[in-house]
């Protein structure tokens, strides 16, 4: 495939592979970008700027709808795309395009609710002449960098709320997943996008993202990813506006009196879907102490159930990870957790890219497991005593994204929801569970700011005053 730069599709002599996670396949190849690309994209986004600004809201929500159809329409096709690519099972990629389905279709019809408010002018000395209001405006040129495992709806979370605000876009999709985000440029294009409002540089992040984030032109960066890479961003991008989607590792606290078929169904959904590669996966787990083994045993035998193979085949419920060396480490992590004490009820045994499914029980608190993000098929749980004593557990991590707790109780669930160190706290669900309208994001850690289609729009929008003097 090609590369987007200002509505031309190019090609280049240096090229990326892009292969299949499960056996190494080649699946394409891509241009490898560089400074030059950089450059002629963030130049060309001016002008992809103002066409799109210019555009009324009804113009630029038609665009995102007939996106959206187009998506629908093409499901399966990009479907397989993102499993081949990512590692995601062919159902798990169905659902991602379902949901980018309706990312664009919200984003339309946000297009035409951006407003304002009056400013009460006169409800300060000297104001009583005075009336006003504010509006929204677009922040400018905005540069978009995504990550592996959602290559498809996380690249959706960034373009289709800006461009209904009138932004334009330089987008550096993930090294190892480029191709659904190229397929997407074609169909925005072919739905009507100016041109040069979108350009998708394909490369080596070393290589090309100091200097995307640091282009004068860019006004906002928006960067779904690891920690470390987003605070290397932060210290690189000066004075721009920024959304920070980073890491965790997600706990779930499960109350004596929840429901534990419910618990371990959703916790056997949520520690292993994309093998454990979201960002909101279930890692951490903590179950009151006098249900401890009850709910052990009622999640064993659902996660050893769970077939664990070629993403491609119908009845795969976990693929690979994204590589090799991923899989390799988080195998090392389950190792050092047992070293230090932890016990491995199941799974953990690594051949390839393919880590099977693992419930790692008392595990002290200084292992990796606990203290990082696993991005793994894997879960660790442990016991607590009182509410008081769970949500310390849960806080002490250095992140903060989402947290779940199950109870039966609105007592417990409202203090829960007040004193658990997140971003979104899911009562009687897991922290896995994001509907794409609603604001997402996190605290400490975790990032900054928030997506879901209207919030992640006011990100990329401005506050613009007017203020009239009547006489």
């Amino acid at each position: 495939m090609q590369i987007l730069i200002n509505g031309q599709w190019r090609d280049k002599r240096e090229k990326i592979e892009v292969r299949n996670p499960f056996d190494n396949s080649l699946i394409d190849t891509v241009p490898a970008g560089d400074a030059s690309d950089v450059e002629e994209a963030a130049a060309g986004a001016i002008q992809g700027f103002k066409e799109i600004r210019s555009l009324s809201s009804l113009e630029r929500s038609f665009i995102l709808k007939k996106t959206a159809e187009g998506l629908e329409k093409q499901t399966e096709d990009f479907a397989v795309t993102i499993a081949k690519e990512s590692g995601k099972t062919i159902k798990e990629a169905r659902t991602e395009v379902n949901r980018a389905v309706q990312t664009f279709t919200i984003a339309s019809e946000e297009a035409k609710r951006i407003g304002g408010e009056i400013i009460p002018f006169d409800a300060v000395p000297g104001g009583e002449k005075k009336f006003g209001f504010y509006l929204r405006v677009p922040v400018g040129i905005i540069a978009a960098i995504s990550p592996f495992n959602f290559p498809l709806n996380l690249v959706a979370h960034k373009l289709a709320p800006g461009f209904a605000g009138g932004n334009s876009f330089v987008l550096k999709p993930a090294t190892a997943t480029p191709l659904t985000a190229l397929k997407l440029a074609r169909l925005l294009l072919e739905s009507g996008l100016p041109p040069k409002a979108l350009s998708v540089v394909t490369g080596w992040g070393g290589e090309i993202g100091d200097l995307l984030v640091q282009n004068p032109n860019i006004r906002m960066v928006t960067f779904t990813g690891s920690l470390e890479v987003g605070q290397h961003i932060m210290s690189k991008i000066g004075l721009k506006k920024a959304t920070m989607e980073l890491g965790s590792n997600s706990a779930v606290v499960i109350m004596a009196d929840a429901d534990l078929e419910r618990a371990s169904s959703r916790i056997t959904v949520g520690g292993y879907t994309l093998a454990g590669q979201v960002c909101i996966s279930v890692q951490r787990v903590f179950v009151q102490e006098p249900i401890f083994e009850k709910f052990l045993e009622t999640l064993l035998p659902k996660v050893k159930a769970l077939k664990v193979g070629n993403q491609l085949e119908e009845s795969t419920e976990v693929g690979p990870m994204i590589s090799e060396s991923a899989a390799k480490k988080a195998a090392e992590w389950i190792e050092e957790a047992v070293s230090l004490g932890g016990k491995v009820l199941c799974g953990g045994e690594r051949k390839f890219s393919l880590l099977q499914p693992a419930i790692l029980v008392d595990v002290p608190f200084n292992a990796k497991v606990h203290t990082e993000e696993a991005f793994a098929p894997l879960i660790v749980a442990n016991r607590f005593r009182t509410l008081e004593e769970g949500m310390k557990f849960v806080n002490q991590a250095k992140y903060g994204l989402q947290a779940g707790v199950f109870t039966k109780d609105i007592s417990t669930a409202i203090e829960a929801f007040r004193k658990i160190d997140v971003g979104g706290v899911m009562i009687n669900e897991i922290p896995t569970y994001r509907a794409d309208n609603m604001p997402y994001g996190g605290v400490k850690s975790s990032g900054l700011g928030r997506e879901g289609v209207r919030f992640a729009l006011e990100e990329m929008t401005e506050l613009k005053t007017v203020c009239f003097h009547l006489e």
